[in-house]
């Protein structure tokens, strides 16, 4: 079983119902209750039809057994699966056919409210998707990474420097698909952004892939079902920068 144990956090695979249900019950706290999504769930769970062709990742403190964080992956064996993906019902991906390597979405990811201030979490989560990568000849990492909220005002500077530095290359550019986007690329060309603002309020996940070399695409997707907006986000394994490269590798060591 592909698993990861460093100080206080063990990351693993899911293997049973259960393992999916406390993911899910995660999951609805992050993006149901706490952000008061619009979503119709049964219960306390947050589920969709694609908890069943992906694969779960917890994150647990070791010390208490309770799941602190989780994701999900749908691997891809290359750009022609790429309409299979969960991001394609809010996203053109056509351009992305022509990516040849094996692919994996990342989704659903969250850390629990009362957690997101230990960094040891986020960095457990990265080894473990790190490892996830290794043993499946991954080429390329996407998903939507979501902003709180959905008034896109209040992360103007953050778009701004999404615009500025990490849009996508124009040949992976995602196109306009859902009904409700807002275009920042496009309203906020001539703004240049505080980049201090800009970070603080960029979702931790995000900034990780944006150090590593990520990009976005050039429009944020206004999700009234989860209460977010998300953007498109890619990262190709063969650009990360090598001293990042080797961060990596030392968070995917037990």
């Amino acid at each position: 079983m592909l698993s990861l144990r460093k100080g206080r956090y063990a990351a693993r695979l899911a293997e049973t119902e259960e393992d999916v249900r406390r993911a899910q019950r995660l999951r609805h706290l992050a993006f149901i209750a706490r952000r008061g999504g619009a979503a119709s769930r049964a219960g306390d769970l947050d589920v969709d039809d694609f908890d069943g062709i992906c694969r779960h990742m917890l994150v647990e403190d070791t010390r208490t057994g309770a799941l602190v964080c989780c994701f999900r992956l749908m691997p891809l064996a290359g750009g022609d699966e790429i309409a299979r993906s969960y991001s394609a019902q809010y996203y053109g991906l056509s351009s992305l056919r022509g990516f040849k390597g094996h692919m994996v979405e990342v989704g659903r990811f969250c850390i629990h409210p009362e957690r997101q201030s230990d960094p040891d979490i986020l960095r457990v989560a990265w080894g473990a998707m790190a490892r996830f990568v290794d043993a499946y000849g991954v080429e390329m990492l996407f998903g939507c990474s979501s902003f709180e909220g959905t008034e896109a005002g209040r992360y103007r500077d953050a778009f701004a420097l999404l615009k500025e530095r990490h849009l996508a290359p124009r040949r992976w550019l995602p196109r306009v698909k859902a009904p409700r986007v807002f275009r920042f690329a496009r309203r906020l060309r001539r703004e240049k952004p505080d980049e201090r603002r800009a970070l603080v309020s960029m979702p931790p996940l995000l900034r990780s892939y944006l150090a590593m070399g990520g990009w976005v695409s050039d429009h944020a997707v206004v999700d009234n079902d989860l209460g977010t907006l998300h953007v498109f986000t890619g990262l190709e394994i063969g650009a990360i920068p090598p001293a990042r490269a080797r961060l990596l590798r030392a968070a995917a060591q037990g």
